[in-house]
Formats: structure tokens, sequence, C-alpha cells
């Protein structure tokens, strides 16, 4: 396990956090939860047929003994949580559709999040995407001030550590989503340890390039230095100048950060993701993610080729998002 789960396993355990697994019958999942609660790091709480998941365990070696197992139809509280759904919804859903709703495991593990009868959610070994996200949009929803919720990456090598945003969610971000991605990802950073120092990238540096596409991060500057007056942040930067001290020298002498940015905002998802996966790839970093931030409370997605190792470390990435 790297320095960068390590610190995380530090904070999260004995904090008594408890985090749903709707994909409670996949093997990855069974794996990396058996061991998240021997080690009483958190209660892993698996959505399925009881029988299934015991069998299951069985069948791999792996003692499931200390999670907990939940399957919707034996749910005591179902009524309730039908109800509760209903009123979130705001009408558009009837009683009798919700009925059938919560009896996807998706859904019903992210109303257990909203009830408060789990810190967190992670799905996405047998799911798209848009199966995870969408019951998070619809019923945790995004925080007070957020209108989008958006994915980054803690890129790691050895003892650096850097954030890159948005790399998963926002194909063609504007001024306010932009601006939005920052704060957050700000918050996300000092998560991990890393004071945040934000770089509002672009393929302009203070102006050396005119275009709907820099002023508009040039805008998304400002709205963040609105949203967070304390917030180290600058911009609009290309790459070197956010990331070389002689390039940032040269190229904004007067800028607040001079070379030692820790986290990048993209200005669309296209980059964004080319830019993890260039680090990823040539640079050699591991590229941890992603990661949803901007949520009332934390639900991630897996890679449906994800590991067990993953799922262990998505886990404990959603409970310290819970703290």
């Amino acid at each position: 396990m790297s320095q960068l789960f390590e610190q995380v396993k530090e904070k999260v355990s004995n904090q008594n956090k408890s985090i749903v697994f709707p994909e409670g019958t996949d093997e990855r999942i069974l794996t990396a939860a058996s061991q998240l609660a021997a080690a009483d790091i958190l209660t892993p709480i698996l959505i399925g047929d009881k029988t299934v998941i015991k069998q299951k365990g069985e069948d791999i070696g792996v003692d499931v003994s200390r999670c907990k197992l939940m399957e919707p139809v034996e749910f005591p509280e179902f009524d309730l949580m039908v109800e509760t759904f209903v009123e979130r919804r705001k009408g558009k859903v009837s009683k009798e559709d919700a009925e059938k709703i919560l009896l996807d495991e998706n859904y019903f593990g992210t109303m257990l999040v909203y009830m408060n009868q789990a810190d967190g959610l992670v799905s996405g070994a047998a799911h798209s995407t848009a199966d995870t996200v969408r019951p998070a949009l619809q019923i945790i929803k995004t925080k007070a001030g957020v209108q989008k919720t958006s994915g980054v990456f803690i890129m790691v090598r050895g003892q650096e550590k850097y954030v890159f945003a948005d790399c998963a969610i926002n194909i063609a971000p504007n001024s306010q989503d932009l601006a939005e991605i920052a704060v957050e990802s700000a918050v996300t950073a000092e998560l991990f340890g890393v004071e945040p120092r934000v770089a509002m990238l672009s393929f302009s540096t203070k102006g050396s390039a005119k275009s709907e596409e820099t002023e508009k991060v040039v805008e998304a500057l400002n709205i963040a230095k609105e949203k967070n007056p304390s917030l180290t942040i600058d911009g609009e930067f290309q790459f070197d100048a956010a990331f070389v001290p002689s390039v940032a020298k040269k190229k904004a002498p007067n800028a607040e950060l001079q070379g030692d940015a820790n986290v990048f905002v993209f200005p669309s998802l296209e980059a964004g993701n080319i830019g993890y996966k260039i680090a990823q790839r040539l640079g050699e970093f591991e590229a941890v993610g992603p990661i949803l931030q901007g949520l009332n409370k934390p639900v991630n997605d897996l890679s449906r080729g994800c590991s067990a190792e993953d799922v262990y470390n998505l886990a404990l990435i959603t409970a310290a998002q819970a703290e």
C-alpha cells in the first residue's frame, strides 16, 4: 500500500464509518469488504441476496461475518424509505414507481446514505458511471453553492502528490463550473495532506493569447476568488508556467503562484482526461480516482476493470470524505 493510502487508512481507522457496497455479490467487493471489516477500519454494508453473498464468500475463501448484509426486499424501513424518496424527488416519482426503483441496489444504497444509515457509497465494479452517479445526483444532490459534481485524480509519484480536475465528469465546463471545481478540488487536496495552490490552466499565460476559451478561465478565476477569498489560486496559466519556477518567472513574474502549483484545474474534460493519462503513462504517476466531489455526502465510482485493491482504496477515500 502506498504512503498516500497508509495516511488515509490511519485517518479513518476507528472512526466507525460505514460504507455501502451495492454490488455485494461481486468477488472483488467481497474480498475488499472482508479485509476492511477484519481490520476494524470501517463497517462494510453489502447489498444483495444474503444467501448468495455468504455462499460466494465461502467459495472464494473470505469471511464476511463482520460485514452487514442487507436486501432491499427485507429492509424493515422500506416503506419509510419509499416515502422519503418520493418526498425527495418532489413529485417526479409516484409511490408505486418508487417501490420498484428502490429495489435497484444503487438507488437503495444511496437512500441508506441519504437516511444516515451509512456514511458513503462505493459502486461501479459491475455498473456504469451513470448507474452510480445518477442516484447520487437525484437523492444526495450537490452541496449548497455547487451546481455540479466533478471528478478528480490524485496523482502520486514517491513523495509527490498533485490534484488534477476535472478529469471524469464535466465535458465542457463554463466559468461557474470551473470555479466550483477549483474550490472543491482545494478541499479534496487538503483531505490528502496537500496544502492547495490552485492553477487555472489554459493554452495562455496571463493574457498571452485572447479568445473565448481563455476569457472563460479568467472569469472562473475571479468567481473562485469570490467563493473562497482565502484560497491560494491564480491563472490563467499554461502548464509549464504553473509548474516550473523558471518559466513562471519569465511568463508570469507578478503571479501569486511561481511554478509551485499542486492543484491543476483543466479547462475541459478533454484536456483533463488527456493530461492525467499522459502523467500516468509517461510520467509513471499513480492515478488515484476518479474521486467525486461536490456532493452532500460521498459517493464514488469504481472502474468495471477494478481490482479488490482498488475497491479497498476507494472505500478508504470515501470514508475520509465522510469526515
